[in-house]
C-alpha cells in the first residue's frame, strides 16, 4: 500500500510538473515576460508545489555550470578591452572582394572567438566589422550578418566553454557519471560539424539569403527624406519666452530640435537651458510639413532674417552658401539632408555632435519604453532621428515607439559622450564605431592569464570553474579590464535563466519525468537501432532551441538523453553531445538566439529569411554530425 502511494505521489509530480513545463515553454515563446523572469517564475512555482525542495532553490545560482559561464564572460570583456580582438578585426577588413572570401573570413573568424567567448560577445566585435566590409565593397548586409550570427552559434560547439549548453551537459556528465567532459573533449565532433557549417555558409549558403542593396547606408536603410530647416523666432511668435522643453509639451509631433542660433553662437539642444528670445533661430530636422506645421503652430518664421544682428553678410563663407539672404518659400529654406555627408557639413551640425548608427541588444533598458519614457534627450543627450524595424523605417511619432530587440536607431549626439551613452543604453554601435588597437601590455597580459587557466584545466590542476574564475579575477587586478566594466560584460540574465532552470531539470529526474519521456522515445522507436533514437534526441534538441533559450533547452534534455541511453542499454556519451549540439543549432528563427536577433534590424531581414539559410543549414549539420557522434563516441 505504502509503494502505492509513493507511485501515486510521484505520478502527480510529474503531472504538475509536465503541466509547469508546458506553461513554461509557452511563456518562452510568447515573449510577454523576459525568459530569466519566465525562468524564476517557474521556479518559484515548482518550490511551491512541492517538485523542489526549498534547500534546492536557489542551489542552480551557485552550480559551476553558472560559474563557469559568469567567468567566461569576464574573460571576453578582459579580450575586448585590452584590444586584443579589435586587433585581430583589422585582418578581416582586408579579405577579398568576392562575397565567397568575405563570408568564409567573417565566419571563421567570428567562429575562432566564439570558441572561448560568449557567441553574443564575440558577434558584438564582429558585427561592425561585417557591415563596414559590406559598404566597403558595396555588398548588401544581408548576404554578411546571419552568415556571421550562424558563425558566432558554429564556434561555440568546439570547446567545453563555447557555449552555455556546452557547460551544462558537461556538469551533467560529472553528477550522473562521476567525470566531467573536458574542456577539448567537444573539439572532435565540434570541429568538424561547424568548420562543415562554415564551408557550406561560405560556398553556398549566403546566395540563398536575399540582396537587399537598399540597406547598405544609414540614409538608405532609414529612407530618411528629410529636411534641415531654419525657424525664427519673431517678437509676436508664441515660442518667445518658452523653454525648448515648454516648446516640445506645447506643440506635439514636432521635428526634432538640433541646435539653437543665438546670434554668432550655435547651442546644441541638449545644452541650451534658457528660455528662447526674439532672433533665436531654431535648427530643425523633418519632412516639409512637419518643420511648416511646427512653425505655424509656434509662430516662427522659416528662413534667417538678414536685416536682423547676425545675418548671412556677417557669418562665413561656408555659412553664407548655406543661410538664405532673405526669407524664402518654405519649399526653398529647406535644405534636404539625403546623405551623411549633407548632414555633416550643414550648419545644423558643428563639430562635436556627430549621427550614429546603433542595434537595440537583447537587454538593452531601451526595450519596451519609448523616448518620453527615458527622457533620452535631456538624461542621455541623444536626439533620436529614425528608427529601423527589420529594414524597415517605422512611420508614426518618434516619441510613440517602443523599442523592440534588434531595432536599428539613428541618433545624434555629442561625439565625446556618444560611445559611453550608448553602452549604457544596451545598444551595439554599427560601422560608424572605430576599432580600437588595443595596448600590447594588455593584450599579452590577457592571452597569457587565458592560456593559464587553459593549461591548468588540462593538466587537472585545477576544474574549470576555479581556474576560469582565477584568471577573471586576475584580468580584474592587474588592469587588463576594469571592475565595473567585467560586472557590465556579465549577462545577467543568462545567469539567472540557468540558476532556476537547474533545479526544475533536476525535478524533471526526481519525478521520473526524463524516464517517461525517455520511455516514450522508446516506443516510438520500437525495435530501432539506438542509431535512431540519437537521432531523433538531435532532431528534438535542435527544433527545441529555435524557440527557447538554447541554456534551456540543454536543461531539459540533458536528463532525458540519459534516461535514453540507459534504456537502451548504451554510452550516454554520445546521447549527451547531441543534446549539447542540438542546443546551439538555433538557425530557422531570429528568436533562437540573441546572435539571431543582433542581426535582424542591420540586416534588414524578415522572420522567413532564416529559414532560407538556416533549414538547409541544419540538414547539413545533422547529415554531418550523426556519423561524426558514433565515431568519436561509440554507442557501445
Amino acid at each position: 500500500m505504502g509503494l502505492r502511494l509513493l507511485a501515486m505521489d510521484a505520478s502527480v509530480d510529474f503531472m504538475l510538473l509536465s503541466g509547469l513545463l508546458v506553461l513554461t515553454l509557452a511563456g518562452f515563446i510568447s515573449g510577454i515576460l523576459r525568459y530569466d523572469m519566465v525562468a524564476l517564475l517557474t521556479l518559484l512555482t515548482a518550490t511551491l508545489l512541492g517538485l523542489v525542495p526549498v534547500d534546492r532553490t536557489f542551489a542552480g545560482l551557485g552550480h559551476p555550470a553558472v560559474v563557469t559561464v559568469a567567468a567566461v564572460l569576464v574573460i571576453s570583456q578582459g579580450f575586448f578591452q585590452s584590444g586584443l580582438v579589435n586587433t585581430l578585426s583589422h585582418v578581416v577588413l582586408k579579405a577579398g572582394a568576392h562575397p565567397t572570401f568575405q563570408v568564409l573570413t567573417l565566419t571563421g573568424t567570428v567562429a575562432i572567438l566564439s570558441a572561448f567567448m560568449n557567441n553574443v560577445g564575440a558577434l558584438a566585435l564582429m558585427l561592425p566589422v561585417g557591415v563596414k566590409l559590406a559598404r566597403t565593397h558595396g555588398l548588401a548586409p544581408s548576404r554578411l550578418l546571419m552568415p556571421l550570427a550562424f558563425g558566432s552559434l558554429l564556434g561555440g560547439l568546439t570547446t567545453m566553454i563555447g557555449t552555455p549548453p556546452n557547460v551544462i551537459v558537461a556538469n551533467f556528465r560529472e553528477e550522473s557519471t562521476g567525470t566531467p567532459f573536458g574542456l577539448f573533449d567537444f573539439s572532435p565532433v565540434g570541429m568538424v560539424v561547424g568548420l562543415g557549417g562554415i564551408l557550406f555558409i561560405g560556398f553556398i549558403g549566403w546566395r540563398l539569403l536575399p540582396d537587399r542593396r537598399g540597406q547598405s547606408s544609414p540614409e538608405d536603410r532609414f529612407e530618411i527624406e528629410s529636411y534641415l530647416g531654419e525657424l525664427r523666432v519673431e517678437q509676436k511668435s508664441k515660442a518667445k519666452g518658452m523653454t525648448l522643453m515648454d516648446l516640445r509639451h506645447e506643440i506635439e509631433g514636432s521635428p526634432p530640435i538640433l541646435a539653437v542660433m543665438r546670434g554668432d553662437h550655435r547651442i546644441s539642444a541638449h545644452r541650451f537651458r534658457g528660455v528662447l528670445t526674439e532672433d533665436d533661430v531654431l535648427l530643425v530636422e523633418g519632412e516639409t510639413e512637419e518643420i511648416e506645421n511646427l512653425a505655424a503652430k509656434a509662430g516662427l518664421a522659416i528662413g534667417f532674417d538678414s536685416k536682423k544682428p547676425g545675418d548671412a553678410s556677417d557669418k562665413s563663407e561656408e555659412d553664407q552658401e548655406s543661410v538664405p539672404s532673405k526669407t524664402p518659400a518654405p519649399e526653398k529654406a529647406l535644405k534636404p539632408a539625403k546623405a551623411d555627408k549633407d548632414i555633416k557639413t550643414s550648419r545644423t551640425d558643428s563639430q562635436d555632435l556627430s549621427l550614429a548608427e546603433a542595434v537595440v541588444m537583447g537587454e538593452s533598458r531601451l526595450i519596451g519604453r519609448t523616448v518620453a519614457d527615458l527622457r533620452l534627450l535631456h538624461q542621455y543627450e541623444l536626439n533620436l532621428i529614425a528608427v529601423s524595424r527589420q529594414g524597415r523605417r517605422l512611420t508614426g511619432r518618434l516619441r510613440n515607439i517602443r523599442f523592440q530587440s534588434g531595432d536599428v536607431l539613428l541618433l545624434q549626439g555629442t561625439d565625446a559622450t556618444l560611445s559611453d551613452q550608448l553602452a549604457e543604453l544596451g545598444c551595439l554601435p554599427l560601422a560608424d564605431r572605430g576599432l580600437r588597437l588595443g595596448k600590447p601590455r594588455k593584450m599579452i597580459l590577457s592571452g597569457l592569464l587565458f592560456l593559464g587557466a587553459i593549461l591548468c584545466i588540462l593538466a587537472g590542476w585545477t576544474t574549470a570553474p576555479v581556474a576560469l574564475v582565477a584568471a577573471a579575477v586576475l584580468m580584474v587586478v592587474s588592469g587588463v579590464v576594469d571592475l565595473r566594466s567585467a560586472y557590465k560584460g556579465i549577462d545577467w540574465p543568462v545567469l539567472v535563466l540557468l540558476g532556476c532552470m537547474i533545479p526544475v531539470g533536476e525535478a524533471l529526474e526526481t519525478t521520473g519525468g526524463a524516464a517517461w519521456l525517455a520511455e516514450r522515445l522508446l516506443s516510438i522507436g520500437g525495435s530501432w537501432p539506438p542509431v535512431i533514437a540519437l537521432a531523433l534526441l538531435l532532431l528534438l534538441a535542435m527544433l527545441l532551441s529555435d524557440i527557447v533559450n538554447n541554456a534551456a533547452a540543454a536543461v531539459l534534455l540533458a536528463p532525458i538523453g540519459l534516461n535514453l541511453a540507459q534504456g537502451l542499454e548504451v554510452s550516454p556519451d554520445a546521447f549527451l553531445m547531441a543534446v549539447a549540439i542540438g542546443a546551439s543549432c538555433a538557425f530557422l528563427t531570429p528568436i533562437g538566439h540573441q546572435s539571431n536577433i543582433l542581426v535582424l534590424g542591420p540586416g534588414g531581414y524578415r522572420f522567413s529569411d532564416y529559414w532560407k539559410l538556416g533549414l538547409p543549414l541544419q540538414i547539413v549539420l545533422f547529415i554531418i554530425a550523426i556519423p561524426m557522434l558514433i565515431w568519436v563516441w561509440p554507442l557501445k
